[in-house]
């Protein structure tokens, strides 16, 4: 019900006011014929203009079955006086009969002028108005929508929560359309707004009520994610509005560890790659250890990088995954670009590099020197400290050699020593104790 309040309360419609004059007047032959259809004319005209839309009926019945072609301002005005007649009375029937005779006069209006593409999308809100709470008639409201996108290839934006909405209803009413048919027409209203979007039209309303649509029919989850759209997507994987969608429901929805998911950035990243599909394919490889192909899609994501900020995000990103490689080089050079791009990467960056050299222990280990040996960790602490990490820095000193150590070795607290190995590094002498 907030979903039908917020959309009842904000969209609007504007129809075409009272036309005196449309084109050529044709008037009966039969002089006492056309002397009715002239007084008749005037008459359902004043009754208009004074707001008598009941009394206007009468006259206008009479011109509709009398004289149908007399002017295409019949057919104009005529939807405001049946539309003013049904929200006058109070009968339930009769008002029906007047919303269908609103039909109805579009419905002539085409046969004999044939220009539907003017009014289509005013008849199809009339439809919403009157059929949306109709078992009956709401698949007929549907197809009025269908048919202004079939002739324009679209609506306006303004339109489209309304549209929506009577689609939502008969899949719910009538259980006539397929989820797919319901999906296809979701995307549809989302590409409208998207366009409108795309052009500078401000389209927070339109896009908060269809979305306050969706969410009310419960109907999205990363189950349906996965198992309804995915298949689609896979066979039809050149469908580049599927995949968008599969994204943005995946992100709304949290369900970005699905295959769908990984499928459709895959799709979107390689037709129209960001920094961030590129960043967020990468991360997906990692998650599923294949870390030579996150490198690649990481080193795709450099290219696209618009700062520094970005720049090192990734760089951190490159260097756990060459750590879980086992390649500690070329993880720590990554890791010291991600620090030095974007400060705020710095704490993480010197914390992995602080992990590496703790975990570097047994391959570095010379056998010929403890002192060296341990030197590493010296070279974590340091790392750590960079970082401020307090825990880490902790853990490295407990590692450092001991005076007795030292002095056994002839080396001095405060002498440098270079730890070898892959590390490299030069560092000051320190003890545990």
């Amino acid at each position: 019900m907030k979903a039908k309040s917020a959309l009842l309360g904000v969209l609007s419609f504007m129809v075409v006011g009272m036309v005196q004059a449309q084109g050529t007047w044709n008037w009966p032959e039969d002089p006492e014929k056309e002397s009715k259809a002239r007084e008749y004319n005037a008459a359902y005209n004043d009754y208009l203009k004074s707001g008598e839309f009941v009394a206007a009926t009468k006259p206008l019945n009479w011109l509709l079955t009398n004289a149908p072609d007399l002017n295409e301002a019949l057919y104009i005005n005529g939807v405001k006086v049946y539309d003013g007649a049904q929200k006058a009375v109070d009968d339930a029937d009769q008002k029906k009969v007047y919303q269908d005779s609103v039909m109805v006069i579009y419905d002539k209006r085409n046969e004999l002028y044939d220009n539907e593409d003017r009014w289509i999308e005013n008849k199809a809100y009339y439809g919403y108005q009157y059929f949306k709470d109709d078992k009956d008639r709401v698949g007929g409201a549907v197809e009025d929508f269908d048919r202004a996108i079939e002739i324009h290839g679209s609506i306006s934006h303004t339109l489209t929560p309304a549209y929506f909405d009577l689609v939502r209803r008969h899949y719910l009413m009538n259980k006539s359309l397929s989820t797919d048919d319901l999906l296809d027409k979701l995307a549809k209203v989302t590409e409208i707004i998207d366009n409108a979007e795309a052009e500078g039209t401000d389209v927070a309303t339109q896009r908060g009520q269809v979305e306050q649509l969706v969410v009310a029919m419960d109907l999205i989850d990363c189950d349906f994610i996965e198992n309804k759209l995915g298949p689609r997507l896979k066979a039809e994987p050149e469908n580049i509005k599927l995949a968008q969608q599969i994204f943005q429901y995946s992100v709304k929805y949290k369900c970005t560890s699905t295959e769908a998911f990984t499928a459709s950035l895959e799709i979107i990243d390689n037709d129209d790659p960001t920094f961030s599909t590129s960043q967020v394919r990468g991360m997906r490889y990692m998650q599923n250890q294949e870390y030579d192909r996150a490198i690649e899609l990481f080193e795709k994501a450099l290219t696209l990088a618009a700062n520094d900020e970005q720049k090192g995000d990734v760089h951190y990103d490159i260097a756990k995954a060459y750590s879980q490689k086992g390649q500690k080089s070329s993880a720590r050079s990554s890791a010291k670009k991600a620090a030095e791009l974007n400060s705020n990467k710095a704490t993480e960056a010197w914390t992995l590099i602080g992990n590496l050299y703790m975990q570097s222990s047994q391959e570095c280990r010379g056998g010929q020197s403890r002192v060296k040996d341990y030197s590493i960790f010296i070279a974590a602490y340091d790392a750590f400290r960079r970082a401020g990490d307090n825990s880490g820095m902790s853990n490295a000193k407990a590692r450092f050699p001991s005076k007795e150590e030292l002095f056994t070795e002839g080396y001095e607290v405060g002498q440098t020593i270079n730890t070898g190995c892959w590390i490299g590094e030069n560092v000051t002498l320190a003890t545990r104790d």
